[in-house]
């Protein structure tokens, strides 16, 4: 449930804190007052849609906090383990920035979402019910996810088989009616495919290869240079007509070896002397090698040339190096594969087709059983509802349209839509085209409390569904509402007496103007309170001594029924 919400530089308010308890809230005030602000903040905390208009004017940004309990909402809870959302105790903290650029910044105890993540989490939070929303019930597409949010246990494992079942066989399907239309590009394909893994394994590429063959290149360009400068360096250390470079270090060392016992310098001196000597014998017996080793082949370097040109125009269409080079080859060799087993498989994919497709019709129809199973059940529990909502000549049907026929959806095979009937004699229909603006408030309503046990949303809000209704009527949805509250927080909206009394807890919002600028306030009421709004709202904009003793009289009658 929500527990606490702050809003801050929001539309006509400033700033503001409130304290909600669980049961039913009631928010009621003049109109214009604000209270549909409030609701409109708990909408956009619960990922609705922001716009820059709602930042109070002369500020650079609206701030919106909701700390929620979510104690029990298996739904919720597995989207923040799906998306890396710590969550160590059941308080949940929505936050929302609606900044003036038009940026949205969320956070979810503290981790950054986008709004679509916060949209997501927050449905499972918060029902928002408005006057203007009967979307669902105007919208024919929405009854069937109606119908099987109400028997979701025994639904939800049928439609997750069906509709794995339903993506295997779309995607097979496709897969065939792809190659069936576009066989010469398949072949065109084919052959393409065939004479690039040919191309690539007939290359017998090797990893380093590369450069191996730019490191012997190297070499064969500057052969005569290498040759040149090691014969040079052989004359200089072991010249036969002069003394040598060995020589020369050679008797140096002797004749220091005759002093290197007289002081510890001739030592250092000898010792230096004598390895440079014995190094420069090393080097020269690695010259001597690389000079016998050396061979000049008039056709390596062409060799060498022509295989890394081949490596380059791989590269050019492959890869940047061998290594990409290989893995292109195995995806192109992986595909070329795959339609090849197709192309001699297609009699076979076809029959898969067949076979699927039957499984496929066989889940569907068990789906489509359990749906008017389900269907039967709803209309029973409607009409009850209705009944108590004083709708009781109406009549409540879950119609399935199967002119069509057998036709495979995402959702199944079923098209499915509410139908009325308001009063005996008239003919059953569309319930988006018969039901007035208060029969639809009914219904929904009637769906909101057959839906508040199963659905396991924390709170409800109820902005002003009440709208319309007077009398009876107005008490019937008093005590429909409350009821809903036994289930899940309810906060709502009204103008209702009625309605106002059947609350735990009542708000008090108002506006008043503070240096120029409309500001909206918010006052929680006690009993006192309570029997004098309820009184204005009864008497209007005079309250006398029997709107005071009616209000009275409201209250004890919700407190003992």
């Amino acid at each position: 449930m929500l527990q606490e919400l702050s809003i801050r530089n929001f539309a006509i308010i400033e700033k503001l804190n409130i304290e909600f308890n669980s049961g039913m809230t009631v928010l009621t005030g003049e109109t214009g007052a604000g209270k549909s602000i409030i609701i409109d903040a708990v909408g956009l905390l619960a990922g609705g849609r922001g716009s820059v208009d709602f930042i109070r004017k002369g500020t650079k940004k609206a701030v919106l906090q909701g700390m929620f309990s979510m104690d029990k909402n298996p739904d919720t809870l597995a989207l923040l383990d799906q998306y890396g959302i710590e969550h160590a105790d059941p308080t949940l903290i929505l936050q929302r920035e609606i900044q003036a650029s038009g940026r949205n910044v969320c956070r979810i105890n503290g981790s950054l979402v986008n709004t679509t993540i916060l949209k997501k989490i927050g449905e499972t939070l918060i029902d928002i019910h408005g006057q203007n929303e009967h979307q669902e019930l105007m919208q024919p597409e929405k009854h069937l996810g109606m119908l099987d949010e109400f028997a979701r246990n025994g639904i939800q494992p049928l439609l997750k088989q069906y509709q794995q079942k339903y993506e295997h066989f779309q995607n097979l399907k496709q897969k065939f009616n792809r190659k069936k239309a576009n066989e010469k590009e398949w072949a065109q394909r084919v052959d393409m495919l065939r004479f690039q893994v040919k191309e690539i394994e007939d290359a017998n590429l090797q990893v380093g290869e590369e450069e191996q063959l730019n490191s012997q290149k190297e070499l064969l360009e500057n052969f005569q240079k290498i040759s040149t400068a090691l014969q040079t360096a052989q004359l200089a250390l072991e010249n036969e007509e002069s003394a040598g470079a060995i020589d020369s270090t050679g008797e140096a060392m002797n004749a220091l070896r005759d002093i290197e016992n007289i002081d510890d310098k001739y030592k250092n001196i000898s010792n230096i002397i004598s390895s440079a000597y014995y190094q420069l014998q090393d080097a020269t017996s690695d010259i001597s090698g690389e000079l016998e080793n050396m061979e000049w082949d008039e056709g390596k370097l062409d060799q060498v040339e022509k295989r890394l040109e081949e490596i380059y125009q791989l590269k050019k269409k492959y890869g940047d190096n061998i290594q990409q080079i290989l893995a292109y080859d195995q995806k192109a060799s992986e595909e070329l594969h795959s339609m090849v087993d197709s192309e001699s498989d297609e009699d076979q994919m076809e029959s898969q087709l067949e076979t699927i497709q039957e499984q496929l019709k066989k889940i569907a129809l068990q789906l489509s059983t359990t749906r008017k199973q389900a269907a039967s059940k709803l209309q029973v529990a409607v009409h009850d509802q209705l009944k108590q909502l004083y709708m009781d000549k109406a009549e409540f049907e879950v119609h399935f349209d199967e002119s069509a026929g057998l036709k495979f959806k995402s959702t199944g095979i079923d098209n499915v839509e509410f139908y009325l009937r308001t009063n005996p004699g008239e003919s059953m229909g569309p319930l988006s085209r018969i039901a007035s603006g208060g029969e639809l408030s009914r219904i929904m309503l009637a769906l909101k409390t057959i839906f508040a046990k199963s659905q396991g949303v924390t709170s409800i809000i109820f902005d002003e569904v009440d709208t319309g209704v007077s009398g009876r009527v107005a008490q019937a949805i008093a005590e429909k509402i409350k009821l809903i509250a036994s289930y899940s927080q309810v906060l709502c909206i009204t103008h209702l007496p009625q309605v106002a009394a059947e609350a735990d807890h009542q708000f008090f919002v108002s506006k008043a103007v503070k240096g120029g600028r409309t500001e909206t306030k918010l006052s929680d009421l006690n009993e006192n309170g309570r029997v004098q709004e309820l009184a204005r709202m009864l008497a209007g904009s005079t309250v006398t001594k029997l709107s005071i003793q009616h209000a009275k009289e409201l209250l004890k009658m919700a407190h003992t029924s």
